[in-house]
């Protein structure tokens, strides 16, 4: 299994930095994040050290958001949350702190004054479509 020794996510999935576990699978990971921004606040991360979603292989993606998506709704039924923001921050300008991939599991409630930091804006058709093309372009490539 690939880690980085340097990192602290990789030294939680090896047992040497202490964490409240909450789930794991074969390739995944969830535990209680201990700077919580909201009750029950958990993280779900690849056993192997990626640092962003593009470096990892679809199937290790698709075993952390199976996790995520098995302990999102036990996690709002046991924090009795309304709601639930799932953020994957990728990359420092975006949030990311730990540079290894990893998915936020935030359980929500009307109130609870947390907010989007983001707002929205009003797009262009034209822009649209212009970055749809050249995305659907490089995918094709």
């Amino acid at each position: 299994m690939a880690a980085d020794p340097q990192c602290v996510f990789c030294k939680i999935v090896a047992g040497q930095i202490p964490s409240v576990k909450v789930a794991e699978s074969d390739v995944a990971y969830a535990f209680m994040d201990i700077g919580p921004i909201a009750t029950g606040h958990t993280l779900v991360i690849p056993k192997e050290h990626y640092v962003g979603v593009e470096d990892v292989p679809a199937e290790v993606a698709a075993g952390v958001f199976e996790l995520a998506a098995r302990v999102a709704p036990a996690l709002v039924q046991a924090v009795g949350a309304e709601g639930m923001n799932i953020l994957q921050n990728h990359g420092r300008c975006a949030g990311q702190v730990v540079m290894h991939m990893h998915v936020h599991l935030i359980p929500r409630r009307a109130g609870d004054g947390l907010q989007r930091p983001w707002p929205a804006g009003q797009a262009d058709p034209a822009e649209l479509k212009r970055i749809a093309e050249k995305v659907a372009s490089t995918l094709s490539k």
